[in-house]
């Protein structure tokens, strides 16, 4: 559950990195006002960035069908159901990527805490 969790958590934060991307594309200024972190950020491959890009982008996806799935949910059982069923195809995105969900997670985290991080993720997104 808690790994559901964690992911479920890192597909709405990638939803909003790529909303960011695209946000930032339309006012470059705007990806300019975050504030500093001060938490470095571990060290990921080229590789390992490109392959959280790819995989955010399609969980992105994954997660506004599924958010939409949910708010359509009529109990808990169904909202559920839902979730572990999102949470299944996300797993599978990001093992199809080449990651592992705790590396996926690790950067989703990374890129949180440093905005020169998130920015070379967006880059990598968009292109």
């Amino acid at each position: 559950m808690k790994r559901m969790t964690a992911l479920f958590s890192a597909a709405l934060l990638s939803a909003g990195l790529m909303s960011a991307a695209a946000h930032a594309q339309q006012d470059p200024a705007a990806a300019t006002e975050q504030p500093q972190a001060a938490a470095p950020a571990q060290d990921f491959s080229d590789q390992q960035l490109q392959q959280f890009a790819d995989a955010s982008q399609e969980i992105a996806v994954i997660s506004q069908e599924y958010t939409e799935r949910l708010h359509a949910a009529e109990d808990e059982a169904s909202q559920q159901e839902v979730r572990m069923e999102a949470n299944d195809r996300m797993v599978e995105v990001v093992e199809d990527s080449g990651l592992d969900v705790d590396t996926f997670n690790a950067i989703g985290q990374a890129i949180q805490q440093d905005p020169e991080l998130m920015q070379r993720v967006q880059e990598m997104a968009q292109s």
